[in-house]
């Protein structure tokens, strides 16, 4: 069985992160989740527990057995790494190699052959940014494959790109990617 972590980050389309856990399964994958800390004020572990049959990790420093370190299990285990929704902050953390976080942290931890998927969600001015799009620019250079937001009306009112991709489009390219794998 693949294992596949899902990063949830702390944008309002967090609560689909719900949806993309409940497919991912019903597909047959091991789904571990890792929140951000923001994450949780949007939707609770406990929801993304019950439908990926696992743990959720939020907390770096929890540390459940004491011979083994959490967030290197977690990336060992990584046959894919999709991080949806992603904010401008994740994204920054992960382009510039800040790990200050579980999420962050794990992606740090991760073997470079791991195929790693990102999905912006955020307001448009702030997708549109000229450093938002240089790090999603060197995030593709480090290997990531960005799975763009939509254009839609955003929770902000505004109308414009920076909603997440649709939860189709995000398991099809999560299983595309596997497939590719398998190939090889």
């Amino acid at each position: 069985m693949k294992t596949i972590l899902l990063g949830v980050s702390g944008s309002i389309s967090a609560y689909k992160s719900a949806d993309i856990a409940n497919q991912l399964v019903k597909l047959g994958y091991n789904v571990e989740v890792i929140m951000t800390q923001s994450s949780t004020e949007f939707i609770t572990p406990l929801t993304l527990q019950s439908l990926s049959k696992n743990f959720v990790h939020t907390d770096v420093m929890q540390e459940n057995f004491p011979d083994k370190i959490n967030h290197i299990e977690l990336a060992k285990k990584a046959d894919l790494f999709l991080v949806a929704p992603a904010t401008a902050n994740i994204i920054g953390k992960l382009a510039n190699g800040i790990a200050d976080d579980m999420l962050s942290t794990v992606a740090m931890a991760l073997k470079i052959e791991v195929p790693k998927l990102i999905a912006p969600a955020m307001n448009t001015y702030m997708y549109q940014n000229p450093v938002n799009q240089r790090n999603l620019r060197w995030l593709k250079d480090l290997g990531y494959t960005e799975i763009e937001p939509r254009e839609a009306l955003l929770a902000c009112g505004d109308y414009g790109k920076g909603a997440l991709a649709t939860i189709p489009d995000i398991i099809d390219s999560v299983t595309e990617t596997l497939n590719q794998g398998s190939k090889h």
